[in-house]
Order: C-alpha cells, then structure tokens, then sequence
C-alpha cells in the first residue's frame, strides 16, 4: 500500500517533465527578435505571446505549424522559438487568400523575412503539411470553419485533417473568441465566436485528447453577445485557449 506522503511524492516526480518544460523554456529571444515589427511588439501587451508559447509548450528545433497564419504574427513567433534547427510551416487557406490578395501577400513577406519558415496554402478543410508536426497552434480562427460560404462539414473535415497532420504525441493548441455557453457554432458567422464546447466536441471526435485550459485570455466583463469586431469590444473579447493531444 502507498502512504499519502510516498504518493504525493510520486505524483510531484510525474508532473515534473511537463511543469518543468513549461517554465524554465524562456521565449524572451522570439519577444525580442529584431525581424519581429514594431505592429507586432505593440500587440504583445494583449495576446501574451510568452505566455501562449509556453502553452504550448515550443521548444528549440521542433516542427510546427500555424493553422491559418493571418498578418505572420504567431508565425513569427514560432519561427524564433524554434530556432534554426526547427521548422514552421505557415498556413494560408486558399479561400483567404482568393477572397483577398493581401493574406497572399503576407504569408509570401513572412516566408521569404524566415528561413526556417515555409508556405503552405491549400483548401481550408485539408491543410497540406509536408511532415508529421510536433505542434499545431492556430488563434482566432477555428470559428472560421462554421462561416456560411463554407460547406457543412468543413470543421469535421479540418479536425480530421490535424489530427493527422500531428506526430503521435503531438500537439494543438486553440485560442479562440468565446460565445454563449450552449450556442455551439450558431455565432461564428453572425459574432465570430464559437463555444468552447463545440470546438473541444470537434476535436475529441476527431481523435484528439483534451489535455489543458488556460485563463490567460480570460476577460469574465465580456458579456459575449457583441461581434468580436465591433469597437466596443474589439481587443477586448472573453478568449478561451485549449491544448489538445493526440494519442501515442
């Protein structure tokens, strides 16, 4: 039989790798890369960048990708905190791109400022990856999958897609605007939200684990009936961030 204390005691050693990588990784050079520009730094005060890739857990020499990369600014992050041993592969959904030329346009500036960035484009449900990644991190843009000009299905198909685009073991990790509990994905089109529970449904049936929430976007003041867009709210919204694990 194990005493409480010699339990304890092996409980404390079990967490240790995971509570140790977290905290003693230090992303102060990806903040401070000079490529980074200034727009970006000038965000960082909201979106807690150290905080985010210590979240999901970005060590030196790994292969990630960024699930819809937008402007480059988790993009960018990555890139330095992975360092030169490491790759990112920066996602653009053709749609995005079709519907406006500048998301073209940024991920091209971000994969030519990094060499150890590439460019991925391809259908917004079947990402094209070219190796199995370590961590796939995407912000703001899961609620994405349940706009109106995208088929039914297009969350499953995409859900399915990371999970397979994940090495055994492997990680994503999910920021996203919060909506009414219980609205499902009825106000990603008409708020840009989404509730938590659709995208944790989504993904577990999809084959992922959940393995950790953080607070560190939580704002309990946001009553999350305004879009995320209006001036009122806007920078300002109830986030939630979610890691997720696919089974070894």
């Amino acid at each position: 039989m194990i005493r409480p204390l010699a339990l304890a005691v092996l409980l404390a050693i079990s967490a240790t790798p995971l509570a140790a990588k977290e905290s003693t990784v230090s992303y102060k050079a990806a903040l401070d890369d000079p490529a980074r520009p200034a727009a970006d730094r000038e965000r960082d005060a909201a979106r807690k960048p150290a905080d985010l890739l210590a979240f999901a857990q970005i060590a030196p020499g790994e292969k990630v990708g960024d699930f819809v990369m937008g402007g480059g600014y988790v993009t960018r992050l990555l890139a330095a905190a992975v360092g030169p041993a490491g790759k990112v592969y920066g996602f653009q959904p053709a749609e995005f791109i079709a519907f406006k030329k500048q998301y073209g346009d940024d991920q091209a500036a971000v994969d030519a400022a990094y060499a150890n960035v590439d460019a991925v484009a391809g259908p917004f449900a079947a990402p094209a990856f070219p190796e199995p990644l370590d961590t796939i991190i995407t912000v703001q843009n899961f609620h994405d999958l349940y706009l109106k000009p995208f088929p039914e299905g297009t969350g499953a198909r995409a859900s399915a897609a990371l999970f397979a685009a994940l090495k055994p073991g492997g990680t994503l990790v999910v920021v996203d605007h919060s909506a009414a509990d219980g609205s499902g994905t009825s106000l990603s089109d008409s708020l840009h939200r989404i509730d938590k529970d659709a995208v944790v449904a989504a993904l577990t049936g999809a084959g992922f684990k959940l393995e950790a929430e953080n607070d560190l976007y939580r704002r309990p003041d946001d009553p999350r009936t305004a879009n995320v867009f209006d001036k009122e709210i806007r920078g300002k919204t109830d986030q939630f961030a979610l890691r997720f694990r696919k089974p070894k």
